[in-house]
């Protein structure tokens, strides 16, 4: 599903710009994420496009912005920091009910910037580039206990291990660089025991509508915008309903020591590796104590997890690099 690039059913950039108003386009930046020096780039080209500017000062500010702007009938929210901040601004914009209304767009200044990666924007002009002139898509909205996410929830990711994760693994390894930490800050790594019950739907890879898999978990990966493979970027279908869901098995620490090891860990056919295509999917743990999870790096703690997706629930701005299907051969698909 594609608009025209301003989304009023025109090319004219000018006249849009002169019909509006700063509640209609906010950018909500967080100006301490990544290296912490891109805020006055970013407030100089919202302000030459009339956009207004809302500085984040400390945790809950990107969902509280966002609530007014959706509340107040924006057009356009603009999220400027990593993943984290994304979330919150994603998070405001659902509590305002403002999902049919709103548009979201992504500007990388965060430290992995991975769900703007698999969006194809690059860069902070790439990004306003991409609001000008780019496309418009409707794509697929996580929730995990009532909490959105767009990218990925993450489960046996510890918060200490993501504090001692450097902005150079992020950026290198993306989620490998987490599991990496954690196996280093802990002597044995504990495994989680869990069950995670599928719900397969129509549309899905599995055949049986509803099938459990009990064990002992090393990490559970929910895949919405990102799939987990043996690479940084691997952009999932988030225009299909489903999620990519793989199920990292107990295995020996010392099989997962370096960089190559954690990479092939996630290579198809690993027999560490349980993967599937679903709608939706119910995470429990089986020792009576939360197990925390990361959903695009925002932490949550939760015994049982239930996780859904909406399909087409959230229109997101994109660059030339997004593919609606990224198996698909022969260049830009959609």
């Amino acid at each position: 599903m594609e608009r025209d690039a301003d989304g009023v059913g025109g090319s004219n950039g000018d006249v849009a710009r002169e019909n509006r108003t700063d509640a209609d386009h906010v950018v909500i930046c967080n100006p301490v994420s990544g290296t912490e020096d891109h805020l006055e780039r970013v407030r100089t080209l919202a302000r030459e496009r009339g956009f207004s500017v809302r500085i984040t000062e400390g945790e809950g500010d990107g969902v509280r912005f966002a609530r007014e702007a959706g509340t107040d009938g924006a057009e356009l929210v603009v999220a400027s920091g990593g993943d984290g901040t994304i979330n919150e601004v994603v998070n405001g914009l659902v509590e305002a009910e403002a999902l049919e209304r709103t548009t979201l767009a992504v500007v990388p200044t965060g430290t992995g910037n991975n769900f703007a990666a698999n969006l194809g924007i690059d860069g902070i002009e790439g990004a306003f580039d991409a609001i000008d002139t780019g496309r418009r898509r409707r794509i697929d909205l996580g929730t995990a206990n009532d909490r959105a996410f767009v990218n990925s929830c993450v489960g046996g990711i510890t918060a200490e291990a993501s504090g001692a994760t450097t902005p150079d693994e992020k950026r290198r390894l993306g989620v490998l660089a987490y599991v990496g930490r954690a196996l280093e800050t802990i002597s044995s790594f504990e495994s989680l025991p869990i069950r995670a019950t599928i719900e397969n739907g129509p549309d899905g890879s599995d055949a049986s509508p509803r099938e459990t898999w009990t064990g002992e978990a090393m990490l559970v990966l929910v895949g919405n915008c990102r799939r987990f493979g043996g690479t940084r970027r691997a952009q999932a279908n988030v225009e299909d309903g489903l999620f990519e869901v793989t199920i990292v098995e107990d295995a020996p620490t010392t099989d997962l020591v370096g960089e190559a090891a954690l990479a092939g860990l996630f290579e198809r056919g690993d027999r560490h590796i349980v993967r599937h295509r679903v709608p939706s999917l119910t995470l429990e743990s089986l020792r009576s104590e939360p197990i925390e999870y990361s959903l695009d790096g925002e932490m949550l703690a939760a015994e049982t997890l239930d996780l859904e997706t909406a399909a087409n629930a959230l229109e997101v701005v994109v660059g030339d690099g997004y593919r609606p299907d990224p198996d698909a051969t022969g260049g830009r698909s959609g």
